[in-house]
């Protein structure tokens, strides 16, 4: 049978080839579908309209670059069999398999079994495609998948695969930050990609930099500071997610106390308080996106209860809250006297006019000196950290963890 290839047209790469096999029927199965219906950059929409990209996208672009390095380490003389490749190649399309709706904020607001993330589900998917392609007669799937999850979890002899997964300098990074400045309309997000990963090498089974690409690097961490606090931490954008968890948050107290909510049958699981970590859990997840939540949140805007029906209806009219920086953290008597200035406002109890405001903290981490450094091949063939061998950047500078403290609440 004559193996073919699919073309996916990418705005941000170009076009970008699926070798008919294991990838495309990743591609083809239900979970990465999913993806199709949960954004990138979640609620980042209300401050740059043009951020309605997916995360099935970013998983596409991701993997596009991941055979790029390939490529290239192997043009330099990097052993890398067929296998490997299809599985690191897999492993990267699958890494954010496990995503909930508008992506971080369904975890933050606590509606996954404690202790579990969304880390932990994409494992649980991943080893579900397992199972079902292994099933599959004359086809080596259930290796590949295999060896694929063995990278991911950095499980396998080969490091450096893992690296080019998830490290301070992979192509998971490489690929969101040229994407989402491309679809926000920034520029501070470009990097040069293909350069970064043309330079890339092995040593000691570890991804290294060659010198000659030590300014891409330089740019690459620079723009990724820019990018956390113009795009990621934008405070409207932080704004809207805190609002989005007081939603889920008074659902969730509404449906404990017994009051019947509508939800699509997906969300209702995860609105209650009793999740077990179960094949269950699984079923409901594959079928949980954005439109569950935006489906709900348009009916709860009409709630019977007071407090969901406002949250909603500013939810829907962009009516977010209102974030101002904060010196120092919010005293008892200051919460107290906002959460009575509501409760007059709205006619409900003190403990119900805590729900419209929020004290949170918005931290980046361009450098993390606890994590592998990023190494940069000198000439003589040594290898030095980055912040080393930077004539432009130090320790200090590229660790340094900038906080704003906010106070967000209803205008």
């Amino acid at each position: 049978m004559t193996k073919t290839r699919k073309i996916i047209n990418d705005p941000v790469f170009g076009f970008l080839s699926i070798p008919d096999g294991v990838l495309f029927h990743i591609l083809q199965h239900p979970f990465m579908q999913r993806l199709n219906r949960i954004r990138q950059l979640g609620l980042s929409f209300f401050v740059y309209p043009g951020a309605m990209h997916s995360r099935f996208l970013h998983s596409l672009g991701a993997m596009h670059l991941m055979h790029e390095a390939i490529t290239s380490l192997r043009e330099k003389g990097v052993e890398i069999t067929d296998n490997e490749a299809t599985a690191s190649m897999a492993a990267i399309l699958m890494h954010d398999i496990g995503h909930g709706p508008f992506s971080h904020v369904f975890e933050e607001a606590g509606m996954l079994p404690e202790g579990m993330s969304h880390e932990d589900i994409s494992l649980m998917m991943m080893q579900e495609i397992r199972s079902e392609m292994g099933k599959l007669e004359s086809e080596n799937y259930e290796q590949v998948l295999s060896l694929a999850i063995d990278i991911f979890q950095d499980n396998y002899p080969k490091h450096f695969l893992h690296q080019l997964i998830s490290s301070q300098l992979d192509v998971d990074r490489l690929d969101y930050l040229c994407r989402d400045s491309f679809f926000c309309g920034v520029t501070e997000g470009s990097v040069a990609s293909a350069r970064i990963l043309k330079m890339m090498n092995v040593v000691d089974n570890h991804l290294v930099v060659e010198a000659k690409g030590i300014y891409s690097v330089e740019k690459f961490l620079v723009a990724r500071r820019l990018m956390y606090w113009q795009v990621y931490l934008h405070h409207t954008s932080v704004a809207a997610e805190q609002l989005l968890i007081k939603i889920l948050t008074r659902a969730k107290h509404l449906i404990a106390a017994g009051v019947q909510l509508f939800a699509s049958p997906a969300l209702h699981y995860f609105l209650q308080s009793n999740i077990q970590n179960s094949s269950i859990l699984l079923a409901h997840y594959a079928q949980l996106d954005d439109s569950d939540l935006l489906s709900a949140i348009k009916v709860w805007a009409n709630s019977d209860d007071k407090v969901l029906r406002i949250l909603c209806e500013c939810f829907t009219n962009r009516n977010l809250f209102k974030g101002n920086l904060l010196e120092q953290p919010l005293t008892t008597a200051e919460r107290e006297e906002l959460s009575q200035e509501y409760a007059t406002r709205f006619g409900i109890s003190p403990e119900e006019g805590a729900y419209f405001f929020v004290e949170h903290i918005s931290t980046s981490n361009t450098y993390s000196e606890k994590g592998e450094s990023i190494g940069i091949l000198l000439k003589d063939g040594t290898v030095r950290d980055i912040a080393e061998a930077s004539d432009m950047l130090n320790m200090e500078t590229l660790t340094y963890k900038p906080q704003k403290r906010y106070l967000f609440r209803m205008k």
